[in-house]
């Protein structure tokens, strides 16, 4: 039976046969390499919580800060992307703090008792580094009236250029294919300010996978991004770095600041 691969963070459809192109030609490289059970599609059945979940994981790529908190333990860290996007250096990237562009806020302090979409309270680019930014603003309140959750980056985009949300806090990778794939909705949007850099999402496979197989997998995804330049440009990838799952405990420390701060949800 094959294991489990998915490439489900950055997926919107204008990028999945992109994705679809970076796994063959990652599958082609473990098979070469004698790795068992390659799946030969990407999963895109189940949520992502269930992918990460599932003991047969060989390859998916998660959130930093679920990594460190309630992923920690649970999933073994592979390598870091880097992104060819606006807020990304290197294997880092930030989130995008965005407004209507004829909103007349200039700072984050005018948005004080807005609306804040929000795609997820798991997600560490939507809730975790805004909150950073915004837990020295708050004095231990409520920062803004209320906190819709969307479920996705795109949807929080949207709200926001719609008028059902004043402010958002984007993933600079999401964003970049938002740009590229909805440049009517990006366009009604401008960015306001940017969070903190943290580690950009890592890759990562189950903690059953042996240690070969990970250096494997870590020399497939390298391979795979230089051999399909064109696939890769569409997903913005430059590269991949092995910066190790500790620098991802910036994360979590992000959160204990917020916190001693009175801060403790984005709210």
């Amino acid at each position: 039976m094959a294991r489990v691969a998915s490439l489900g963070m950055y997926d919107p459809p204008g990028a999945s046969p992109a994705n679809d192109r970076l796994w063959q030609a990652i599958a082609r490289r473990l098979n070469v390499a004698g790795v068992d059970d390659v799946p030969d599609a990407l999963d895109r059945s189940r949520s992502l919580d269930e992918i990460w979940g599932d003991p047969d994981l060989l390859l998916a790529q998660t959130c930093g800060y679920p990594l460190v908190t309630q992923w920690k333990g649970r999933l073994q860290y592979v390598t870091t992307p880097r992104y060819r996007a606006q807020g990304c250096e290197g294997a880092t990237h930030r989130s995008l703090i965005v407004v209507r562009r004829d909103d007349a806020g200039q700072t984050l302090t005018d948005f004080r008792g807005r609306i804040a979409a929000l795609n997820g309270r798991g997600s560490n680019s939507g809730m975790n580094l805004p909150r950073a930014l915004l837990a020295p603003l708050a004095n231990g309140r409520a920062f803004f009236a209320s906190v819709i959750e969307t479920g996705s980056h795109g949807a929080s985009a949207s709200a926001v250029a719609e008028g059902r949300a004043d402010i958002a806090a984007i993933d600079a990778v999401t964003f970049a294919h938002l740009e590229r794939d909805a440049p009517d909705m990006t366009a009604a949007l401008r960015t306001l300010t940017v969070t903190a850099s943290s580690p950009a999402l890592p890759f990562v496979t189950s903690t059953k996978t042996p240690r070969r197989v990970v250096g494997l997998l870590r020399r497939a995804i390298s391979g795979a991004i230089d051999e399909d330049r064109e696939a890769a440009d569409r997903l913005f990838l430059d590269g991949t770095e092995r910066i190790g799952i500790r620098r991802y405990q910036v994360l979590a420390t992000m959160e204990s600041r917020a916190r001693r701060k009175g801060y403790p949800v984005l709210a």
